[in-house]
């Protein structure tokens, strides 16, 4: 049986995607991808939800970011972003017990903290 998505694919699993590492522009660590989320009618990919903080998985903070900030570094193994991690930690966030205010309206904040347009305008 032969695998739908190869190393070397311009696509790659939902599955294979979280747990990805996320890097700043210098090449610091900032965090790992926890989850994306994805359009209900659309399909596009509206946001990686950052985790980081906390110790084992407890008390880690969550914080979606735009998934136009991300880029794929082959070198690294893992997306760089154009922002640091102090402006991430900054950014609307929610804890592991609690979901994420997805209103239009929050979404819309979100993207003015990273300074750019949101994707549906």
């Amino acid at each position: 049986m032969s695998t739908l998505t190869k190393e070397n694919s311009s696509v790659i699993g939902s599955d294979k995607v979280a747990g990805t590492e996320v890097y700043d522009r210098s090449g610091r660590h900032i965090g790992s991808i926890e989850k994306l989320m994805i359009e209900k009618v659309g399909g596009k990919v509206s946001y990686a939800v950052l985790s980081f903080g906390g110790f084992f998985g407890i008390g880690d903070d969550h914080y979606p970011l735009p998934w136009e900030k991300l880029q794929y570094d082959e070198e690294l193994g893992g997306y760089r972003v154009d922002v640091t991690k102090e402006q991430v930690e900054g950014a609307p966030k929610y804890d592991r017990g609690s979901d994420y205010d997805w209103t239009l309206s929050a979404q819309e904040r979100l993207y003015a903290h990273y300074g750019q347009p949101p994707y549906w305008r």
